[in-house]
C-alpha cells in the first residue's frame, strides 16, 4: 500500500528534523518562542510539500523554506538579538564539557564565534549556518537563491571579518 501524503511528510520531516532544530536554535534566542517558530516552519513545509520537485535535493528545498520562514518570523516578531543568549547551550554549536585547558580555550573561541555570527546580517548569518553545516557553495547558493560566486565572495568576506574580530581580542589580551 502506497503511503499517504501525510505519512510521507511525517517521515521526511522526522528524517531531517535536525535542520529545523538548527535553524530554530540559530534564529530564535528566546526558548519560549522556539516552539512557535518550529511549528511555523513545519506548517510552511506542509503547505509547500506538493510543490517539492524530487529532481532536487530535499534538504536544499527544506533549508530554503525553513530559512525564509525564520527570517520572516524575525521581521514579524522582532524577538531577536538578545546578545548574551542568542546562541546558547541548545544552539547549533553544541560542545561537550571540556576537562582540559585546550577544551576550555576551544569553548571560549566557539563562544566568540557564536557572538560574531550573531552580529551578522540576516543573509550572512544564513550563509554561515549553511557553511558550518558543510554544505557546498552550490547548495548554499540554491538554498538562498544567490549565485555560487556571491556565496564564495560573502564567505571570504565573513571569514576576514571574523578573523579581524579574533585578532582584536587576541591583541588586547596580551
Amino acid at each position: 500500500m502506497e503511503p499517504t501524503k501525510k505519512e510521507k511528510f511525517i517521515r521526511v520531516i522526522d528524517e531531517h528534523k535536525r535542520i529545523i532544530y538548527k535553524i530554530v536554535n540559530s534564529y530564535c534566542p528566546q526558548r519560549e518562542d522556539r516552539k512557535d517558530l518550529e511549528q511555523e516552519i513545519v506548517i510552511q513545509l506542509w503547505n509547500a510539500f506538493d510543490n517539492y520537485n524530487p529532481q532536487y535535493k530535499f534538504t536544499t528545498w527544506m533549508y530554503r523554506i525553513a530559512l525564509n520562514t525564520a527570517i520572516s518570523f524575525y521581521r514579524k516578531e522582532k524577538k531577536w538579538y538578545r546578545r548574551n543568549d542568542f546562541f546558547n547551550d541548545e544552539s547549533v554549536f553544541r560542545l561537550e564539557d571540556g576537562n582540559t585547558v585546550e577544551d576550555l580555550a576551544l569553548s571560549a573561541n566557539v563562544k566568540l564565534l557564536q557572538e560574531f555570527i550573531q552580529k551578522l546580517k540576516e543573509l550572512d548569518k544564513a550563509i554561515m549556518l549553511l557553511y558550518l553545516e558543510e554544505n557546498s557553495y552550490e547548495e548554499i547558493a540554491d538554498v538562498l537563491g544567490i549565485s555560487t560566486t556571491n556565496v564564495g565572495t560573502k564567505i571570504g568576506r565573513i571569514k576576514i571579518k571574523i578573523k579581524k574580530e579574533f585578532d582584536k581580542i587576541n591583541n588586547h589580551g596580551r
